[in-house]
C-alpha cells in the first residue's frame, strides 16, 4: 500500500521555542503518524540566528524520545548569507536539508537565492552527504534546477517540495497544483506546503495527485477547522494522518521514509 510521508514543521516564526516542550510534542507528533521534523536554527526567542547551538539542543531532546528524520534548514529570510544559512549542515545528525531553488516575493519580503547560493548549498550538501529537499516556490524554479542538476551530480531520485500560499508566490488551487505537477521531472518525488492553510481540500489534492511527502505544522499553519486552531503540533499531525487513512493510504515511519528517500541509517547519512 502507498505510504505518505508526514514532515513537520513545528515552529512557527518569532514565537519563543522552548527545546523541552517541543521535544515533547515531536514525540507525540512522531506517535501519531510524522516521520521527518523540519527545524530552522533559531534562538529561544525564537528570530533566526547563524548560531546552530540551540538547534542542536533541539534536535538532541527530540532524538532522545522518537526517530523522525532530522531535515534542518536552509533557509529563511534574513541578513545571513548563504554560507551562515548552511551552518545547521555541519549538524551531525542531520539527514536531509532544505535547498532553495530561486529568489521570490515572499510576504512583503524579498526571498534571495541567486544560481550562486543555489551552487553552493548544493556543493555544501552533497559535500556532507546530507539529502536536498528542493523548495519551488514558482515553476521557473523547477527550470533553475535542472540546470543546477546539469553542472552537478544530484542524488537520484531528487525531492522536491512544491510550496504554496505564501503572497508573491504559488497559490493553493487546483489550477494551480495541476500546474506546478506537470512540471515536475518524470524520475524525481515531490511534496508540498501549504502555508497559511485554512482548510484540508488542497492536501487531500496533492495526496491524491501522487504526492510522497506532505508537510505540516506551525511554521505554515496552526489551522484544524473552520474557526479552531490546533493548541499542539500533534493535533494537526493527527489530522493529516485521518485524512491519509480514510483515502486508503498508509503514514510511512521514520524507517519506511527513509526507504522511500534512499536515506542511510548509518552515521544519519545519506549516500548518492
Amino acid at each position: 500500500m502507498r505510504k505518505v510521508i508526514i514532515s513537520l514543521a513545528p515552529v512557527q516564526a518569532g514565537t519563543p521555542v522552548d527545546a523541552d516542550k517541543l521535544a515533547e510534542d515531536v514525540a507525540r507528533s512522531a506517535e501519531a503518524g510524522a516521520a521527518m521534523c523540519h527545524l530552522h536554527c533559531r534562538k529561544p526567542d525564537g528570530s533566526l540566528t547563524p548560531d546552530i547551538d540551540y538547534m542542536v539542543t533541539c534536535f538532541e531532546q527530540i532524538l532522545t524520545r522518537t526517530d523522525v528524520i532530522v531535515q534542518v534548514s536552509t533557509g529563511g529570510v534574513s541578513e545571513m548569507d548563504i554560507r551562515q544559512r548552511c551552518n545547521p549542515l555541519a549538524y551531525e545528525k542531520a539527514e536531509s536539508a532544505s535547498l532553495n531553488g530561486g529568489s521570490t516575493n515572499l510576504g512583503e519580503n524579498v526571498y534571495i537565492n541567486s544560481f550562486a547560493d543555489i551552487r553552493y548549498c548544493a556543493d555544501e550538501v552533497y559535500r556532507r552527504g546530507i539529502l536536498p529537499e528542493t523548495e519551488v516556490f514558482d515553476i521557473g524554479m523547477l527550470h533553475n534546477m535542472e540546470l543546477i542538476r546539469k553542472e552537478r551530480p544530484f542524488a537520484e531520485p531528487m525531492l522536491f517540495n512544491l510550496v504554496f500560499g505564501h503572497k508573491g508566490g504559488m497559490q493553493p488551487t487546483p489550477e494551480m497544483l495541476s500546474a506546478f505537477r506537470s512540471f515536475v521531472p518524470k524520475d524525481a518525488l515531490w511534496g508540498v506546503t501549504h502555508f497559511g492553510r485554512d482548510n484540508w481540500t488542497f492536501l487531500a489534492m496533492a495526496i491524491a495527485m501522487g504526492a510522497t511527502v506532505v508537510r505540516i505544522g506551525f511554521e505554515d499553519s496552526a489551522y484544524l477547522s473552520e474557526g479552531v486552531t490546533a493548541q499542539y503540533n500533534y493535533q494537526i499531525v493527527e489530522k493529516t494522518a485521518a485524512l491519509i487513512h480514510a483515502m486508503g493510504l498508509e503514514t510511512a515511519s521514520p524507517a519506511q521514509a527513509r526507504e522511500i528517500l534512499h536515506l542511510r541509517e548509518q552515521g544519519g547519512k545519506v549516500h548518492a
